[in-house]
């Protein structure tokens, strides 16, 4: 997940997620939410007000980044204007959208206890609780998964973590795309590959995903596919830096000095102080140097 201090704190100081010094699966999902309506432009306004709006409708009992899809509908040309991009909220197959505070339909309470079927509100059906205890035991896996991982634990203890994620909830992004990372790391491009694109499949604006498999095509030397995942990795979150930087050696390696220099002055404006800095000025440098020193005719 590319997300930098700065951008955490400002959603902590405006109240979109608590102050801690880690976070769990949860919070991972809230964070993952907030960075694909960033993506898409929407403003910490829009979204308190969303936000907002929501919980005056299902009560604070629920936090709504967690517990309810939350996506952008794009901007869509409407005759000669084109309408904005708009919040919608998916609750049991049916579609709210808030919009300055207010809900898109205006359901009645009875209606709203029906279609949100949370605990102490409706009684589920049973196919919703195996649904629920199935995410819930998911995402315990995913989080040990991640510790395993973290703790350097043998390779095939991880891997029988994150598949025991997929068999209980078969579309975790993060499971699809850290196997995915796994097996591209022992160079096993085919395993890898397939769960990088089974990643796409599940969430098309898993900016993650794209990049990972543009590094894939990268290191296969299919240039183009792997230019193609970086420019849609950018689509979806035009201040991922890592993409740029991708799509800046890229470019200077086949001899597009202007695009490269293009994703070299993006990269410094988002990342202008790590290591990977000093290469990117360091390369800039030497395209606009090889811009001015021309060879001279005979």
């Amino acid at each position: 997940m590319n997300l930098s201090e700065r951008q955490l704190r400002s959603w902590e100081e405006q109240g979109f997620i608590t102050v801690r010094t880690s976070f769990g699966f949860p919070e991972l999902l809230a964070l993952r939410t907030l960075m694909h309506l960033r993506s898409h432009r929407v403003s910490p306004a829009r979204i308190k007000d969303a936000l907002e709006a929501l919980r005056l409708k299902i009560g604070d009992g629920v936090d709504p980044l967690t517990e309810l899809r939350i996506y952008v509908e794009p901007p869509v040309a409407d005759g000669r204007k084109t309408r904005k991009a708009r919040i919608r909220v998916d609750i049991a197959g049916r579609t709210m959208e808030p919009q300055t505070g207010q809900l898109l339909f205006d359901f009645k309470g009875a209606e709203i206890d029906k279609l949100l079927a949370f605990p102490g509100q409706t009684r589920r059906s049973r196919e919703d609780e195996e649904a629920l205890r199935n995410r819930a035991e998911a995402e315990r896996w995913f989080e040990r998964a991640i510790a395993l991982e973290r703790s350097d634990a043998p390779i095939e203890d991880v891997k029988e973590a994150y598949e025991k994620t997929l068999s209980l909830d078969p579309r975790s992004t993060g499971a699809l795309v850290n196997l995915g990372t796994i097996y591209f790391n022992t160079r096993s491009f085919v395993k890898a590959e397939r769960y990088y694109t089974r990643a796409i499949e599940a969430d098309p604006e898993y900016a993650l995903a794209h990049f990972n498999l543009g590094n894939l095509h990268d290191e296969k030397g299919e240039r183009d596919r792997a230019r193609e995942h970086y420019e849609r990795a950018l689509e979806i979150n035009p201040s991922y830096s890592d993409a740029h930087y991708n799509l800046g050696l890229l470019h200077q390696n086949t001899g597009q000095s202007m695009k490269a220099v293009h994703h070299w002055k993006a990269y410094l404006k988002l990342d202008p102080s790590s290591n990977w800095a000093t290469i990117a000025r360091r390369e800039l440098d030497r395209l606009k140097e090889a811009a001015i020193v021309k060879p001279r005719s005979g």
